[in-house]
């Protein structure tokens, strides 16, 4: 029942370094999956938690028509564990409902500013502006953004790098994943460093994409180097950045880790390591598959509650144990032997 909160507490663990050593094509789409489907998991996971406990009020289990003593039998939820666990589930959602919200905001503004810009040329909109800047910005038709003092710090050729880096983001969708992971991480703060490894592997990706069209790997690091020292430089002398307020769909160029980027470039392409992107695909699975067997366990649990409250009298009391000194542990043997034929046989009487 745990085992997505595992999960997530060995994403915190690892994410960046996972960023770090799979190839970032790799690491971008793995590390978001895994991180919604933790995300998904502890909630789900913490909502039964607090439901049990919640379960085991008597005036709930009189809505419910379920047997308290069945509900509670072998302590499946300590009951300071479940409060704990409904609070978490409540404060959350309300996390995560909050952060979709402006989700929804900053796409929705993005694309109003992609129509208010105009007519692109190859998706690029060039804005007269003093201070270097280029994002990406995200849309149904999204747009390259450059401002025309960064065209003038960086020679034809390093233009050309920048530019791939930017349309790169758009074509691959690389704010989908952003949006996602950052939602993942409003849903369960253990996926704040996974989202962070998302960010960078990000960067990193277009990185790749540039110097594979340029075919310089060299040049690319050298024109984001360029580009980096020119925004640093425009905000010493105290210019901002005209990027949009919606930055979760704009992608800047120069922002992240420009030092771990540049070393990057300058060394060999990533190698593919399958071994380790299967692990983190397995532990993504387990994840899930942890999901569904909490649910039928505890679906047979409040069926056979129901059945206990229903028919006080039938055998299943004494099999159980609930009344007598006999403890079993849930799920036992007994289930599918024992627990089916109740259930049908309470239906037929029904």
């Amino acid at each position: 029942m745990w085992l997505p909160l595992a999960t997530s507490v060995l994403l915190c663990l690892t994410a960046s370094r996972l960023g770090r050593w799979l190839p970032p094509a790799t690491a971008v789409p793995v590390l978001t999956v895994a991180a919604l489907v933790s995300a998904l998991s502890t909630g789900f996971v913490l909502a039964v938690a607090a439901f049990v406990v919640l379960a085991q009020v008597p005036s709930v289990a009189a809505l419910g028509h379920w047997s308290v003593a069945v509900v509670r039998h072998g302590h499946l939820v300590p009951v300071a564990a479940g409060v704990v666990a409904g609070v978490a589930v409540a404060l959350l959602s309300t996390s995560a409902v909050w952060r979709a919200v402006r989700a929804g905001r900053d796409l929705a503004l993005a694309a109003r500013l992609c129509h208010q810009l105009g007519p692109a040329v190859a998706g690029l909109v060039v804005v007269q502006d003093d201070i270097p800047d280029a994002y990406a910005l995200a849309g149904l038709r999204g747009r390259v953004v450059v401002s025309t003092a960064m065209l003038q710090a960086l020679p034809a050729d390093e233009r050309a790098v920048l530019l791939a880096h930017e349309a790169a983001h758009l074509s691959r969708r690389h704010h989908v994943y952003g949006q996602i992971v950052e939602l993942a991480a409003a849903a369960n703060p253990l996926l704040r460093s996974t989202a962070r490894a998302v960010g960078t592997a990000v960067e990193r990706w277009a990185d790749e994409v540039a110097a594979a069209e340029v075919g310089d790997r060299r040049l690319a690091a050298r024109a984001l180097a360029r580009a980096g020292l020119a925004r640093s430089e425009a905000a010493q002398d105290g210019g901002r950045s005209r990027q949009p307020v919606a930055r979760g769909a704009a992608l800047a160029a120069v922002d992240a880790h420009v030092g771990h980027r540049i070393r990057a470039l300058l060394s060999p392409p990533p190698r593919r390591r399958p071994a380790l992107s299967a692990m983190v695909v397995a532990l993504t699975v387990a994840s899930g598959a942890a999901v569904l067997v909490t649910e039928q366990v505890t679906e047979a649990r409040f069926e056979l509650a129901q059945v206990a409250y229903d028919h006080p009298s039938h055998p299943l009391h004494r099999v159980e144990g609930v009344h007598g000194p006999r403890t079993l542990s849930w799920p036992g043997p007994w289930t599918t032997a024992m627990a089916a034929p109740c259930l049908t046989e309470c239906r037929e009487r029904a």
